[in-house]
């Protein structure tokens, strides 16, 4: 974070819910918007359902100037030396740099279908063993490493890769063991944050930062009506959102959906910036702040004093939502203390 100012990253569209003609355009249009905007890079997603995620971060590379794809990375997807090479391969290619967005768990029907039944924390383990052999690799070093889950013997990465291109790591952090993770690796640790005056300062040594929506306007009540208009009620998702509760055992899933509920309780009439009602009707994976740019950049101003450092913004429909979102963090930076 510089002067206040923290690093911006925006989510791609899912091929999963997009069509396949548009689904290309639209990761273009995602890409440029991004980087007009001033995020540093963009957020390809990677699940049983997606479409390969290297294979969109290249498109990415090729529509866009310097935006960085940030890489969803699952272990049980690709194996270490696989990463380290597309990443090399990458930047040797197109001297760009990417993120990689560790991915421990996932969609507990996609773990069972990969018969992979590692237990949560365990999870946790296996990829920091992961990261740690990926860091390795890309030192440029011949590795001989013997790891609790992975193992290399004079492994040597080519071509190398330019120190200033090496990736950024990004783990999710809501849990002790995604925490412990990023404090290992040297990884940022991502939250779906609770309200600010629920949120913890930032550890010591840990690198941090939050997965938010936002919908701010000049004026409160265009912004809900923009909100209300993209998000408005779905009982069915609201029920896919309960039974997804049940089955699985993320950590900030959890977490989020009590929040959810502990908001429902209070009625529409107290909601404040701070909006969990597209993550309860499962329209989308994150918390939503909603309001004026001064309303919206207080809450933002308030997680930059936590410490906050990155933050990951939810799949943009238009272009000017990442205008609104930047112009938000703008006066957020104003506000916060030196």
């Amino acid at each position: 974070m510089n002067g206040g100012t923290p690093e911006l990253f925006s989510t791609g569209p899912a091929a999963s819910n997009t069509p396949r003609e548009q689904y290309l355009d639209r990761v273009a249009d995602v890409a440029r918007w991004s980087e007009r905007h001033g995020c540093r890079g963009m957020l390809v997603y990677s699940d049983n359902r997606q479409v390969d995620p290297w294979l969109v971060a290249q498109y990415v590379i090729h529509h866009t100037t310097e935006l960085c794809p940030l890489v969803a990375v699952q272990p049980v997807y690709m194996h270490p030396y696989t990463v380290a090479k597309l990443v090399t391969s990458l930047a040797w290619l197109h001297e760009r740099r990417v993120c990689l967005n560790l991915v421990a768990g996932g969609f507990k029907n996609d773990l069972e279908a990969l018969n992979d039944s590692t237990e949560h924390d365990r999870r946790y383990e296996r990829l920091t063993d992961y990261a740690t052999l990926i860091g390795r690799l890309l030192s440029g070093a011949a590795v001989t490493h013997q790891g609790a889950f992975y193992g290399a013997t004079r492994l040597k990465l080519t071509p190398p890769v330019p120190p200033d291109l090496a990736p950024g790591l990004f783990v999710s952090g809501s849990s002790a063991a995604g925490l412990a993770a990023a404090r290992v690796i040297g990884a940022t640790a991502v939250k779906y944050p609770p309200p600010p005056e629920e949120e913890e300062a930032a550890e010591e040594g840990v690198r941090t930062g939050a997965r938010i929506g936002i919908v701010a306007r000049e004026d409160s009540e265009e912004a809900w009506r923009v909100a209300r208009l993209r998000f408005p009620p779905d009982r069915r998702g609201q029920l896919a959102r309960e039974m997804a509760t049940r089955i699985s055992d993320s950590f900030w899933h959890r977490q989020i959906t009590d929040a959810a509920q502990a908001a429902a309780g209070m009625g529409a009439a107290n909601a404040g910036p701070y909006w969990l009602e597209p993550f309860e009707h499962y329209q989308t994976m994150c918390p939503y702040l909603v309001g004026s740019y001064d309303e919206v950049a207080g809450l933002l101003a308030r997680y930059l004093e936590l410490g906050h450092e990155a933050f990951i913004l939810d799949i943009p429909t238009a272009e000017d939502d990442l205008y609104h979102a930047r112009t938000a963090f703008e006066r957020a930076a104003a506000l916060v203390r030196p």
